[in-house]
């Protein structure tokens, strides 16, 4: 990827090289949107060829939007990332029904995560701490909503989302 990115970046900035970003800055920012991009197609693929296409989607977009106001660590590497992302969000769906009866105690288990240790952005995002309220708020409200969409596919992915925000060092105040 990041050899593509960086001939994508190289031929935007021949084309408008007054008005574009340095080749580093949109070589990063192609770098993410591609990787997330191989991370959604392949998924989508793989839950259409396993009969489970729309349970991968809303995995693939659950775990997204709550990763989105909630944080969490990221794997060392891009292709550590792809391939976790894509082995999760593919899976999820064919193992769903392993926690059904059980589903109460998934979400409760997210939710408590959500309450205690949500959000944890990445250090880079640069999100003013009075913002963090509002994202706990909205991380809090999607796990909660599980308790009524009584979705085992849903809870698996926050449950694993969930996760990713667990940290026990440089928490910052929610002052």
């Amino acid at each position: 990827m990041n050899i593509l990115s960086h001939k994508l970046a190289l031929a935007i900035k021949q084309a408008n090289p007054q008005e574009t970003s340095s080749v580093e800055v949109m070589q990063y920012a192609l770098n993410i949107i591609l990787n997330s991009l191989l991370i959604v197609i392949i998924s989508l693929l793989i839950g259409w060829f396993t009969g489970k296409l729309p349970g991968t989607a809303l995995s693939l977009s659950c775990f997204a939007v709550l990763r989105f106001f909630s944080g969490g660590r990221h794997l060392k590497t891009a292709a550590a990332c792809n391939l976790f992302s894509i082995s999760l969000c593919s899976l999820l769906p064919h193992i769903s029904y392993l926690i059904q009866d059980q589903l109460w105690i998934y979400t409760a288990s997210s939710l408590i995560l959500m309450l205690i240790f949500a959000p944890n952005p990445d250090v880079n995002a640069q999100i003013p701490l009075h913002w963090y309220r509002w994202m706990k708020l909205a991380s809090v409200i999607m796990v909660t909503s599980n308790f009524f969409i009584s979705s085992s596919v849903i809870g698996l992915a926050f449950l694993a989302q969930s996760l990713t925000v667990i940290t026990f060092k440089n928490r910052r105040s929610l002052q």
